[in-house]
């Protein structure tokens, strides 16, 4: 069945079904015949107006689609999954390096006349609305739950860059960020496929802005996956590229000591303790910045991490003493204290137990460990899991001691996104 016959099943014609949805009778027409998609938005209407599934809405729109390619004779290999959301995202974002890049090759007169509607949306009202998301990415204990808004804030960003009246760079700046922020999502959901591909995009997209730090912050997040995947040295180079957009950006922002900041992380993988100590000096002096240097969206780097994470690196590094003291100093700062970050909090108690595993001291694993098992179960959060996951690897003869191999099997029925 497809969509055409369900509407008829439900006793819609296509005017009153448009009618339903605040569309076009044509616009229904063009969905049923394959030339063109219901936008994310459109669709929970359209799946509600034919009293189906999201799911089985993808499972209507695909019959003509399918009948288009055998009458075409394509395989359906040669199309892209559009049930995906993740490649409706990656498909927006082509979109939109492509009205982009031909905004802004264009003189600004010539721009202008591209433009034949409305702008749906000032920049200034994208600027706030990623600022937003992103607070709420922050506080949600499941990070993927604001997902569908960034499909929504994506889509609406689209129509406006396509009706965009000459400079867009503020637009294109806005589309910079809201990608960073799809590929924090897809990261926290395991998804590297596409957590790489939004951070790659966002890095093109900024650099037709021309917003170094945008830039750089992108090459960040991208050096951060090969850091989780353990490819140090492929994720030194790319923070030695991002250190030099961010010596060309703002000097008043924290860009450059979040560089730094990762760059330790990745000397710490290599065993460089010399290089990893003088990056974790640069980073602190992010000290010295004013209040207002980091804008709690794409840049979010403003020191208050670097206990934690300079205790981190030592653990990496194999200087434990060192480690335990900076991390449980970590641990009694208030914003941990009151557990206002599962994921803040749980790194820290993972790394302490990973302590007591490398020390042999069952005690300090099971004591730790467990507390941040309870985090993840309340937070669902694919970091935490995934933490906890890496820190059962590191039990060794230990995972003989009962209480460390019970720890174990509840580690083991962490879900991983």
């Amino acid at each position: 069945m497809g969509l055409a016959e369900r509407r008829k099943t439900l006793g819609y014609s296509q005017e009153k079904l448009a009618g339903l949805l605040g569309v076009d009778r044509t616009t229904v027409g063009r969905w049923e015949s394959g030339r063109i998609e219901p936008q994310p938005p459109q669709r929970r209407g359209l799946a509600i107006a034919l009293e189906v599934s999201l799911q089985d809405l993808e499972l209507l729109l695909t019959e003509p689609r399918s009948a288009g390619r055998e009458a075409t004779g394509q395989q359906s290999s040669d199309y892209l999954s559009v049930g995906d959301p993740d490649e409706m995202i990656r498909r927006e974002f082509l979109r939109v390096l492509t009205v982009s890049g031909a905004l802004t090759s264009l003189p600004l007169d010539e721009a202008e006349a591209l433009a034949d509607g409305v702008l749906r949306g000032a920049p200034a009202d994208f600027e706030r609305m990623n600022s937003h998301l992103w607070q709420v990415y922050q506080l949600a204990r499941s990070k993927g739950s604001v997902y569908a808004v960034i499909r929504d804030q994506l889509a609406t960003l689209n129509e406006a860059l396509a009706t965009s009246r000459g400079n867009s760079r503020q637009m294109l700046m806005a589309a910079a960020d809201l990608f960073q922020l799809a590929g924090e999502v897809a990261f926290d959901r395991n998804r590297y496929a596409d957590a790489a591909a939004s951070y790659s995009l966002a890095a093109s997209v900024s650099k037709d802005a021309g917003a170094y730090d945008l830039w750089a912050c992108a090459l960040v997040r991208h050096a951060y996956l090969d850091v989780s995947e353990q490819r140090y040295r492929q994720a030194a180079q790319v923070l030695g590229a991002a250190e030099r957009l961010a010596g060309r950006g703002d000097k008043e922002l924290t860009t450059r000591h979040w560089v730094a900041s990762v760059q330790a992380e990745a000397y710490a993988g290599l065993g460089d303790l010399v290089a990893c100590e003088r990056a974790l000096d640069q980073a602190e002096k992010v000290r010295g910045l004013t209040a207002h240097s980091a804008n709690g969206g794409w840049l979010r780097f403003d020191g208050t991490r670097l206990a934690e994470e300079r205790g981190a690196r030592y653990v990496r590094l194999g200087r434990l003493d060192l480690a335990e003291t900076t991390l449980k100093q970590a641990l009694d700062q208030k914003a941990l204290a009151a557990g206002q970050s599962y994921r803040r909090r749980s790194a820290v108690l993972t790394d302490l137990a990973a302590i007591g595993a490398k020390r042999r001291d069952p005690e300090q694993v099971v004591t730790y460990g467990r507390e941040a098992i309870r985090l993840a179960q309340a937070s669902s959060s694919g970091y935490v899991a995934r933490r906890l996951h890496s820190l059962r690897d590191e039990f060794g003869p230990l995972a003989r001691d009962h209480r460390v191999a019970e720890l174990g099997a509840e580690i083991s029925m962490l879900r991983t996104p």
